[in-house]
């Protein structure tokens, strides 16, 4: 089983190398590894350039947001199932993916499987600040806008070929719609019950009051396109689950 896993980076000096080393540490053998460039201004290409032979497919280009960069990695992808590992998180252990392999192999009636992550500090990503536990996730809970934790989301590559890949029309929701849309077509998930990644504080969907009232109203377009009952009053009941989750983590 071919795993490709898609890293969409800009200006990510910073963090990068730990991504690049937290992929091409894993035990599993059989991955294909792609790292989508929007053009960097800074140094990131010049970290990319000394793996030089150990990632498959580097594109660096300009393009129309991050969602954008996601698309061509999948369509530049040759695996069976294919996730991604954003430029600033990083794998839970070296056998993460050999885990996951372990579990899709274990369910082959699944077409996509999700699992738990974890926040962790910026600067140190041995410091866990939170646990994003996925065992809660029901897919009548969409309409409440509850999702499936995106960086431990793989998905059977020939998904995307038969339901479409990540809207360009949504700033920060693209991933949700994805799912959404997914779901409502009848794709199979299964639950790995595993921590997966490691996610750094501070990303754009994490932060921001007015980034997350922008997000909500992207949920609620896109439950509604994706024929779900819902409106901005339903997703703000999600609050006092979230807030829940922070004192019973």
């Amino acid at each position: 089983m071919k795993i490709s896993i898609i890293t969409v980076c800009y200006n990510s000096a910073s963090t990068i190398r730990d991504t690049l080393e937290s992929v091409l540490s894993q035990t599993y053998e059989d991955i294909e590894y792609i790292v989508i460039d929007g053009a960097s201004k800074d140094s990131t290409l010049a970290i990319i350039s000394e793996y030089e032979g150990r990632i498959s497919t580097v594109l660096s280009e300009p393009d129309k947001g991050i969602y954008d960069a996601m698309n061509k990695g999948i369509k530049c992808a040759t695996g069976d199932y294919v996730g991604i590992l954003n430029s600033d998180d990083v794998f839970s252990s070296t056998s993460t993916i050999e885990e996951l392999v372990k579990f899709l192999q274990a369910n082959p009636a699944c077409d996509a499987s999700y699992a738990n992550l974890v926040f962790v500090e910026r600067d140190n990503t041995e410091v866990v600040t939170r646990k994003y536990s996925s065992s809660g996730f029901s897919a009548w809970k969409i309409r409440f806008g509850f999702m499936i934790p995106h960086p431990t989301f793989y998905a059977r590559r020939s998904l995307f070929e038969q339901f479409g890949y990540y809207k360009l029309g949504y700033r920060v929701s693209a991933d949700f719609e994805l799912m959404a849309r997914f779901i409502t077509h009848g794709v199979k998930l299964a639950r790995h019950d595993a921590n997966m990644v490691k996610m750094r504080q501070g990303g754009i969907s994490t932060t921001g009051f007015w980034w997350k009232v922008h997000q909500n109203m992207e949920i609620v377009r896109a439950c509604k396109e994706n024929g779900i009952y819902t409106n901005i009053f339903m997703i703000a009941m999600k609050i006092p689950f979230k807030v829940a989750s922070y004192f019973f983590k």
